[in-house]
Order: structure tokens, then C-alpha cells, then sequence
């Protein structure tokens, strides 16, 4: 009688495959990996028990479909993955000839060139989710796996998070385009792909995706959890789900990260988050998230840690501009112009002399005429909207000044402002800087700098106590993790990276080892 797979498998666990290394006598020892290289070799058994063997080792995805044939006379099962697999190539050039012919062998009747044949379940499990289908036979111990790899005709570019370096490539409105995206990436059978809907009336399909060796289940659970409570008639837009599933409705500050990059929703995947693709939308939501997060771009992982590190500083240094410019500037005016240097307060004197409004109707005034202009700009087609941003704001610039309705400090004050929250990676997150700077303006015309000091103590408490998802909004810094400082205001460079964030508890929380450790036996020759 042949062993059961089963018992094959748990005699492999229990042998525990060891990690290959090369050079090991002038290579240190690295900390164990998780990695798939790992998983010994599968031979197969029965076809019931190659079925079983591929239904349990992607129990947790949906898009993995298995269809049943006869092909001479013999049970013949198909597996594949619908968001990898050409659907309509798969039909026509392997479904419907194995119908049509009753004798042969499968590699004379599919119209493919790609036709391989293997007797380990390893290696055709690999090949499903690398985009090909496996076809089984009974009484044979051959596989047989066709490369049918989708081809999407429109690529996308994203149009928010464009990069200079690096991959232009960008979510769709379909999501199971979407997820072939992500698993071209991730070509791993650990990726798991839940499927649902939701909406009374709409019906609304989306998904959650997550890597099931990575990511905590407890996150996974939270998020299953509230959106089982959501009762509604539709779902219209990923923004429908982050009203729903936030921590805290009233804070100003997303605790959802927004992107239509898959190759950014792939690298916070290997981190341990989730990701939520709804059909219809080319945003896909990451959760959970802090505030670092929404400072991070793919563009810094492309470059060298030391350009990705100023730019990351230069970031963290505009959001504290688009803040507080204003609101300094209000204060200094008001209060403390003991701070300015003497040869400047002539300057500001002069332009102030003929102003009839106090610093902060002066500020309110400019700060809303640039939000009028912003909305303007994103309302109208892309030519004229540039016409208005560039000439709007030099002629309303240009004409407030020469009314003395506001001075040219302010004019500067302003800009800078509106520049530094360009800057900004995240849109959710400079809109709610924007907004934000208005009260620390009142703060700052009530008190002066003392209002400042008072209104980012409020923030900064409003910050430590609000969670993404159950997990701290300013971690690393509340609470403290000196190594999870390593890519918040600066990069490291990644192969010090070694950890993934603590915070996520993360089921593996390596993400290298010795990487560099060709350098220490280099240096030592």
C-alpha cells in the first residue's frame, strides 16, 4: 500500500530541511530565512492526493480553480490560477483540444510551445503560481504545466505616484488585473487572495491579500471582523472602506495608506501588512500603517540609502513648514518680533505699514485664496488648469500686494507653505496639514510662539494615542524602537534592514541575514 501524502510530508517537517550555503568555511553563519527553497522535494502519489497536495498548500487563496477531464479514458484534473492564467489562451488552446481528442499524449494535441512535464509536486507548484497550469493525469506519476501567462494589453501609469526611477507601472480598474500585478511580483504560493463583496444593493467585490507566512492573523482577523459589520446599500470607492474600518473617524490624519503602485503595495506585503483591492478603483488601501509610512515612496528603495535619506529628510522638513510657516510668521508678527534681526524688521515693517488686516486675517485671506486655486486646478482639464495655476496666482499675487490688502512677506510666507506641501508624498496627508495649520494659526495670533508650543503638544498626544488598526500611529517613536528608526527620518541602507517592523508581529520577523558577507572575506584576502 502506498503512503498517504501526508505522512510524507510530516516526515519531511520533522527531518527539516536545512538552508543551503555556499562557502561556508569563510562565511558566517546568517539567521535561519524563511524561504521556500527550504520545503523538501514532493513526489507525487495518487491524483487524488496531487489534488489534495495543491488544494492544501493554497487552502488560503481564492483564485485557485481545478477543473476535471477525461483524456483517453483516464481522469485527467486541470489546476490553475485565475489571476495569472489567460483564461481565453487556456480554453481555447488546452481545454477544448484535450476535449476534442480522444487519443494521444498531452503534449501532441495543446497548441502550446511551452509544454513541460515533472514528477515534483514542488517544482509544479511553483510553475501554478509563476502562471502556468498543471494538468494531472491518473496512473501516472508525470505533471504536466503549460505556461498561459495573462497579457495585459493597457498598462497603466500612475498618475499620483509617478517616479523617476524605477517601474511606471499602475493599478487598473479590473481587480483581477489588479492582483496579477501583485503576484507578478510575489510569485509565492504563500500569497493569499480572499475574495468577497460587499454592499446590500452593489454587491461590491474586493479582496484582501496578504502573504499567510508573514502577516499576523490577528490583523487579518481585525479587518475580516469590521468589515462583517458593515451594512450598507453600496460601496463606491476604497474611501467608502477606510470610513468604515478606521480606528478614529475625527482624527485628520489617514490611517490608511493609498496607492496605485503594485510594486509599492508588494514591498509593504513582504512587511507583513494587508492590502485591500476593490473592483472598480485603480486605489488599493495597506493597513496597518503609522506616520512614517506616508513618507515612504518606492523611490527611495531605487536609489542609494544616502539620496533616499535626504529626500526622506527633505520630506519630513516640508511637512513641518507646511504646518507651522504660517503660523510662525503670525506669531513673530504679533508677539516675539524680538526674535527677528533688526536689519529685517525694517523691511517687514515697511511692507506692514499700509496692511488694514491683523497677520492672521492677512494669512486666512492668502492661505484660502491658494485652496481656491488648487481646487480650480484639479477641477479643469489639464491645459487650462496649468494656465490657472501659473497665472491666477501671479496676477492675485501680484494684485493684493499693490491694494495693500497683504504684504509681501505674506506673499513669500504663503508660497513656501504651498510649495513644502507639494513636497508631501501622500495627497491625504498634506490635505490634512493644510488643514491643521489654520487652528495652530489661531494658536499662534491668541499666544504667539507659546500657542505654537501649545498646539503641537495637543497634536503630538492626539498622535501617540491614535491606532491603525490596533497598532501605535507613531511608532517608532511612541513607543520607542531604536530599530525600527532605521527607515523612518532616514534609510538605511537595506541590507542593515534585517528586521521587519516590530509593531506588526510579523509570524517571521527576518528579512536578511549576511547579505554583504562576500565584503568581510574580501577584505580579509
Amino acid at each position: 500500500m502506498a503512503p498517504s501524502l501526508g505522512s510524507i510530508v510530516k516526515k519531511i517537517l520533522t527531518e527539516g530541511a536545512t538552508m543551503s550555503s555556499f562557502n561556508k568555511k569563510n562565511r558566517r553563519k546568517p539567521k535561519q530565512l524563511l524561504s521556500e527553497k527550504e520545503e523538501a522535494v514532493v513526489e507525487a502519489i495518487t491524483l487524488d492526493e496531487k489534488v489534495s497536495y495543491f488544494q492544501e498548500s493554497l487552502f488560503h487563496t481564492d483564485d485557485l480553480h481545478i477543473r476535471d477531464l477525461t483524456f483517453n479514458d483516464k481522469k485527467m484534473t486541470v489546476v490553475f490560477l485565475d489571476s495569472v492564467i489567460d483564461n481565453k489562451s487556456l480554453q481555447t488552446y488546452i481545454i477544448q483540444p484535450l476535449l476534442e481528442k480522444e487519443s494521444g499524449t498531452i503534449k501532441d494535441t495543446v497548441s502550446s510551445n511551452s509544454v513541460k512535464e515533472t514528477s515534483q509536486l514542488e517544482e509544479a507548484l511553483a510553475a501554478l503560481v509563476d502562471g502556468h497550469c498543471v494538468i494531472l493525469m491518473e496512473d501516472s506519476e508525470w505533471m504536466t504545466f503549460i505556461s498561459m501567462p495573462k497579457i495585459l494589453l493597457n498598462r497603466y501609469e500612475p498618475v499620483n505616484e509617478k517616479v523617476i526611477r524605477g517601474s511606471h507601472q499602475g493599478f487598473s480598474e479590473n481587480i483581477s488585473e489588479n492582483i496579477h500585478l501583485i503576484r507578478e511580483r510575489i510569485s509565492s504560493p504563500k500569497l493569499t487572495v480572499k475574495y468577497s463583496s460587499v454592499g446590500n444593493t452593489t454587491r461590491t467585490k474586493y479582496s484582501l491579500v496578504y502573504l499567510s507566512h508573514l502577516t499576523n492573523p490577528e490583523i487579518v482577523n481585525t479587518i475580516q471582523d469590521r468589515i462583517s459589520y458593515i451594512d450598507t446599500d453600496s460601496i463606491q470607492s476604497p474611501g467608502y472602506f477606510e470610513e468604515f474600518l478606521e480606528d478614529n473617524s475625527f482624527s485628520p490624519f489617514p490611517q490608511f495608506l493609498n496607492t496605485e503602485r503594485p510594486d509599492r503595495v508588494a514591498g509593504n506585503l513582504m512587511e507583513g501588512r494587508v492590502a485591500l483591492v476593490m473592483e472598480g478603483s485603480p486605489t488599493v488601501l495597506i493597513c496597518p500603517v503609522n506616520f512614517f509610512s506616508f513618507f515612504q515612496t518606492t523611490e527611495d528603495y531605487n536609489n542609494r540609502s544616502l539620496i533616499g535619506s535626504f529626500i526622506r529628510f527633505i520630506r519630513l522638513i516640508s511637512f513641518i513648514a507646511t504646518l507651522c510657516l504660517p503660523a510662525f510668521y503670525i506669531a513673530v508678527i504679533s508677539y516675539n518680533y524680538e526674535i527677528i534681526p533688526v536689519e529685517i524688521i525694517f523691511s517687514i515693517k515697511s511692507s506692514l505699514e499700509y496692511v488694514p488686516f491683523p497677520p492672521l486675517i492677512e494669512a486666512a485671506i492668502m492661505q484660502l485664496t491658494l485652496e481656491l486655486l488648487r481646487e480650480a486646478a484639479i477641477r479643469l482639464p489639464n491645459p487650462i488648469a496649468q494656465t490657472i495655476g501659473v497665472v491666477g496666482g501671479l496676477v492675485i499675487g501680484t494684485a493684493v500686494v499693490e491694494a495693500n490688502l497683504v504684504s509681501n512677506t505674506m506673499v513669500i510666507v504663503v508660497a513656501i507653505t504651498a510649495i513644502a506641501s507639494f513636497v508631501i508624498p501622500s495627497n491625504e496627508l498634506s490635505t490634512s496639514v493644510r488643514i491643521l495649520g489654520f487652528p495652530l494659526m489661531i494658536f499662534a495670533a491668541l499666544f504667539g510662539v507659546l500657542g505654537i508650543v501649545i498646539g503641537l503638544m495637543l497634536l503630538f498626544i492626539h498622535m501617540c494615542k491614535l491606532k491603525s488598526l490596533g497598532h501605535y500611529y507613531l511608532y517608532p517613536i511612541a513607543p520607542l524602537d531604536f530599530k525600527g528608526l532605521k527607515d523612518t527620518f532616514i534609510r538605511l541602507p537595506v541590507w542593515l534592514m534585517k528586521e521587519r517592523p516590530k509593531d506588526l508581529k510579523s509570524l517571521y520577523r527576518w528579512k536578511t541575514s549576511n547579505s554583504r558577507g562576500w565584503k568581510k572575506n574580501e577584505d580579509s584576502d
